[in-house]
């Protein structure tokens, strides 16, 4: 199953709870428009290479188009446009002003140079340029792509457009008009979620609860280290790429942390059993974070995992079929959609600081972020008791009749 069939699927499971008339579940099922490019870049060595680009605008209703850019060479127009209307989902639940942007380019960044990287950045925010803009849709960060690309792509839009427009993207440096905390929001959300469903499964303050971390990039790093400084919980096992690491005893962010960042690599740690990456799903734990890409979890490996609650900070990281068999088992949880938000609510944050030309207080950016996912959690699971039905149903009951009511109120016109 594609991402795209995920999100249909996930989609129509919500449906029997909402009212919706069919014209607006139908427009739902279709990105709006999308944008293919073809990226000529002149390589250092010599001679050009074309690589493949896209922007999917899913839906706008309820304000812009929202969403990041990714950098990967597994990327193609059914997982842009996937992830664009997972945004539309997810800025919709969290009562954010967008609608829902994707964006992607099938490369390999370990294979360019700095200059090489830099160049096709700005081929692709040229290529962009007339699709987006801070009324119309606000790129920003995502898989392999930081605040250095931001300055790129807002430099070249800059340049472009002819006049200064900071708030056109978000994720940027702070002296770009960039936010404090936005580097860590999506972790630092992420755990401000996993406390709210802690306290409902009556597990907050247990200190004996061992977290797994899937993924050990951006987001699953400092999950890691908000995992122990703001819950004091132990972490026994994180996996990248190339390696899972398992220690009983706990991993302490600081010092795997430091390793990681160092070598770029969890292989070759020596404070804990080194083992294949997808080995972690079966090890002992009680939580799992999922933060690497898409369908890590599926109908064939659901039957491994151990922990009884799953925090999602990857898009799509359970397939249809693996939620169906952990759900079976009685695991929690906690949807993407809901669970990394704090991405672009923090970049919804800095969007505001732009155009009003205001700047927050790392504190007071994650104050108003603790109150808006706490809220957002306290609705989806107030519908999902009420109804009977998991978390991610409710999530989405709750976007598509957000959604839907902005919907008809404008109408259905070209």
């Amino acid at each position: 199953m594609n991402p795209q069939e995920m999100f249909l699927k996930q989609l129509e499971q919500a449906v029997p709870y909402v009212t919706v008339e069919p014209e607006y579940l139908e427009i739902l099922r279709h990105p709006k428009e999308v944008l293919e490019l073809s990226l000529p870049i002149r390589l250092d060595g010599g001679g050009v290479k074309v690589f493949k680009a896209w922007r999917s605008h899913h839906n706008n209703a309820l304000g812009p188009y929202k969403g990041g850019v990714r950098y990967h060479a597994a990327v193609d127009r059914d997982e842009v446009v996937a992830l664009s209307s997972w945004m539309t989902i997810k800025c919709a639940i969290a009562g954010l002003p967008y609608g829902g942007g994707k964006g992607g380019v099938a490369v390999d960044i370990r294979e360019l140079s700095r200059n090489e990287l830099e160049n096709m950045s700005r081929a692709y925010a040229l290529g962009l340029s007339r699709f987006t803009g801070t009324n119309y849709d606000i790129p920003a960060p995502d898989v392999y792509t930081n605040p250095q690309i931001m300055s790129w792509f807002l430099d070249t839009y800059e340049k472009v457009k002819g006049y200064s427009e900071s708030s056109a993207y978000t994720g940027k440096p702070p002296v770009l008009g960039g936010s404090l905390g936005r580097a860590d929001a999506t972790g630092k959300g992420g755990i401000f979620v996993l406390r709210e469903g802690l306290v409902k499964l009556g597990l907050l303050g247990r200190k004996d609860l061992k977290v797994g971390i899937q993924g050990y990039g951006n987001a699953g790093t400092r999950a890691h280290r908000f995992v122990e400084q703001d819950l004091g919980l132990t972490v026994v096992a994180v996996s990248d790429s190339g390696a899972a690491i398992h220690n009983p005893k706990g991993l302490a962010f600081q010092e795997i942390g430091q390793y990681k960042n160092d070598t770029r690599s969890l292989k070759g740690f020596k404070n804990g059993e080194e083992l294949f990456p997808d080995l972690i799903f079966g090890l002992d734990m009680d939580i799992l974070i999922l933060a690497a890409l898409g369908g890590a979890i599926d109908g064939q490996n659901a039957s491994e995992v151990k922990a009884s609650a799953i925090l999602e900070l990857a898009n799509g990281p359970i397939t249809p079929d693996g939620e169906r068999v952990l759900a079976d088992k009685g695991v929690t949880i906690l949807p993407d959609v809901l669970s990394n938000a704090g991405g672009v609510i923090v970049s919804c944050f800095e969007w505001i600081q732009g155009r009003s030309g205001d700047f927050w207080t790392e504190d007071y950016v994650f104050q108003k972020l603790d109150e808006r996912l706490s809220h957002s959690f306290q609705e989806i699971f107030s519908i999902a008791e009420g109804k009977k039905i998991s978390i991610r149903q409710a999530a989405y009951v709750k976007a598509v009749g957000r959604i839907v009511d902005a919907m008809r109120f404008r109408g259905i016109w070209p």
